[in-house]
């Protein structure tokens, strides 16, 4: 049993304390999903925890938005791994005094994001708890996963679509301010990439991870778990029109308040050298999305090196323990 490399900080920190402790009773853990070998393909399974105050606000949010952002996160899990969706499993913790409306609201919303991918609602559990939490369990399946591990030097890294909505969104909402359509959309609705994952892979993907806690965080994980050096180049990143004005606010570049900012669910990939310009403008005809290469991988100790201009920059992201 081999888990994958982490980088570093409180929760992962946590994690491999659970590793150890676990020993052989535990399968490799590290990456977005688990795979178990299954008649000639993988199951790939992963869960995802939203707590109230935590992930969400309810002034922020409609019960609807609530549960298609925690199955959205989960879901994300399995377009990091290249996997098509099967189904979705939720368990709630609802405080006392939940009736059966809202309940059904959160699944509602659940249900629309696991239909949005071809999924569909399991089954799941409930209990009375302190405050709302989600746990949403996914089951998918692929013949190539993509997992964390597999990125060489000379690969190229690309992410798919723009960067910082959620982020510049969640600074309006915590000034009071309203959100436009397309801060709503980012923060709301993010949509699980997929179809996007399925075709990276088909294109060549050695290693694959999604942006729920900001590049900044995620990609020394990818960095740590493939033993590469990767280099980043800030100025490259493709981000949301929201974005320089969020920056602007609390006096960062908006290429680093991109890179910081969480809940993009956007996914960041190592395409080997002979993915080129092309490739990418297929990719956008295909899905309607962007695909930026922003770095590079080489060879050296591993980690992630994030550079303005040239200038290497200290950056820091979403840590649930930090």
């Amino acid at each position: 049993m081999t888990h994958l490399d982490m980088a570093g900080g409180p929760e992962f920190d946590r994690i491999r304390a659970i590793a150890r402790a676990l020993g052989s009773g535990a399968a490799p853990i590290g990456d977005d999903c688990a795979l178990i070998p299954f008649g000639g393909e993988f199951l790939a399974l992963s869960t995802d925890l939203t707590v109230e105050d935590v992930h969400f606000r309810r002034q922020w949010l409609t019960l609807d938005e609530i549960g298609w952002r925690a199955a959205a996160s989960a879901l994300s899990d399995l377009a990091a791994e290249a996997a098509e969706p099967i189904g979705l499993l939720a368990a709630l913790s609802l405080p006392a005094g939940t009736d059966d409306a809202a309940a059904a609201a959160i699944m509602t919303g659940m249900g629309a994001a696991a239909q949005s991918v071809g999924a569909e609602v399991l089954g799941g559990d409930l209990s009375r708890g302190p405050s709302l939490g989600i746990a949403a369990t996914v089951v998918g399946r692929t013949r190539r996963p993509v997992t964390r591990a597999g990125a060489e030097p000379g690969d190229g890294v690309w992410v798919t679509g723009q960067l910082g909505g959620a982020g510049a969104a969640l600074q309006s909402l915590q000034r009071g301010e309203s959100l436009t359509p397309e801060q709503h959309r980012f923060f709301a609705r993010p949509e699980p990439r997929v179809a996007a994952g399925i075709w990276l892979a088909e294109y060549g993907a050695r290693a694959m991870l999604d942006l729920s806690d900001g590049i900044a965080a995620d990609a020394p994980h990818l960095a740590a778990a493939s033993k590469v050096a990767i280099s980043i180049h800030l100025e490259l990143l493709p981000c949301a029109d929201a974005v320089c004005q969020a920056g602007d606010r609390i006096g960062v570049a908006p290429e680093q308040f991109a890179a910081e900012g969480g809940e993009d669910y956007e996914l960041l990939a190592a395409m080997p050298p002979s993915f080129t310009i092309e490739h990418a403008d297929q990719f956008t005809a295909v899905h309607g999305l962007p695909l930026t290469r922003i770095g590079e991988v080489a060879q050296g100790a591993a980690g992630a090196t994030f550079l303005l201009h040239g200038a290497p920059i200290r950056l820091s992201g979403f840590d649930h323990f930090a």
